[in-house]
């Protein structure tokens, strides 16, 4: 790397690994210091002033006024930052934008999550996992069986894998701090207003619609890393491949139901939400341990996504170089 890339160009290597590293190291930063938390308290004041009765057309412009406002208050102060950035020592640099980046992703917090369902069920603790699988999904938990607690946990995972790890590295490669906030901004309002109710059919349609579109590349990278990798966590990457071409695209949702049908073939489990879709059709009921086992592929997906983003962001830093080197020569002559 220093024999390819001059010394102002190295940092871009750095923040995308280090702001990972935090998030397992550290999880989530308190409430109060949260971005995310920050974009949610702006999100939820537009919707209070939001036309909830007015004429659908007025809905679905004060919606992309929303969606607008809401990805500049996220990207506008990250681009500030990268660009104040450049006036201070390379390290530095990295430092900083590793800490900018960090509150983009939620893994650790994810896996957590994730964990605390699958150990109820090994516990044979039903209760308890359906408490625990109500803090990350939408769906009443009430009534869920353990197999169908488990498949809820897994699914999650696999989702979130994309929306909450891959997707804000993929925009971080692609446009920086700011790209990875703006998507960061477009997948909470989604988690917020991009419901299919009475309120929301026209109002949340913009900021739905928006993620729809962020994450399509990252669902799709996830779902080929999952399949690419469940051998190597216990798991049969022929099956994943066979399920994602026949599930893939049998949830309402154009992005979710790839790397959850991924997920599902390699492990060998039926992926079931009541009323919505069976992902896996006909393979076994998952248990506690198949949630482990979700959690270990997981891990390899992710540190593969990081894998392609650093080569993705040391090769563009690499043709830069070398398109500026010329001009450097001549300019000496």
């Amino acid at each position: 790397m220093t024999l390819l890339l001059p010394h102002t160009a190295r940092y871009v290597l750095i923040p995308a690994p280090a702001a990972l590293a935090l998030d397992r190291a550290l999880g989530e930063p308190p409430a109060s210091l949260h971005p995310v938390v920050w974009l949610g308290k702006v999100i939820a004041a537009l919707d209070e002033w939001a036309p909830a009765h007015a004429a659908p057309r007025v809905q679905l412009a004060y919606g992309a006024v929303l969606a607008g406002a809401t990805l500049t208050v996220a990207a506008v102060p990250a681009w500030a930052l990268q660009r104040a950035c450049r006036r201070l020592p390379v390290l530095v640099q990295a430092v900083v934008l590793a800490l900018a980046l960090k509150p983009a992703f939620a893994w650790r917090a994810l896996e957590e999550h994730v964990q605390r369902v699958g150990d109820a069920l090994q516990a044979e603790d039903v209760p308890a996992a359906r408490t625990a699988l109500s803090m990350i999904v939408s769906r009443q938990t009430a009534g869920l069986d353990a197999p169908r607690l488990a498949a809820g946990a897994i699914e999650s995972l696999a989702e979130n894998l994309s929306d909450s790890v891959v997707a804000p590295l993929l925009w971080y490669a692609a446009g920086g701090l700011p790209a990875a906030w703006a998507y960061r901004a477009a997948n909470t309002m989604d988690a917020m207003i991009g419901y299919r109710t009475e309120r929301y059919e026209h109002l949340g349609k913009p900021a739905a619609r928006l993620d729809d579109a962020l994450n399509w590349l990252p669902a799709r990278l996830t779902a080929l890393a999952l399949a690419a990798l469940a051998g190597l966590a216990g798991g049969d990457s022929r099956r994943a491949w066979r399920t994602l071409g026949r599930d893939g695209g049998a949830t309402a949702s154009p992005n979710a139901g790839r790397p959850m049908a991924a997920m599902a073939g390699a492990l060998g489990v039926e992926l079931e939400k009541v009323g919505h879709y069976r992902l896996g059709r006909g393979l076994a009921h998952p248990t506690g341990t198949d949630v482990k086992r979700a959690i270990r592929l997981s891990r390899l997906a992710a540190v593969a996504s990081l894998g392609l983003v650093w080569l993705v962001r040391w090769a563009a830093a690499t043709a830069a170089a070398r398109r500026r080197r010329p001009a450097a020569l001549r300019g000496r002559r």
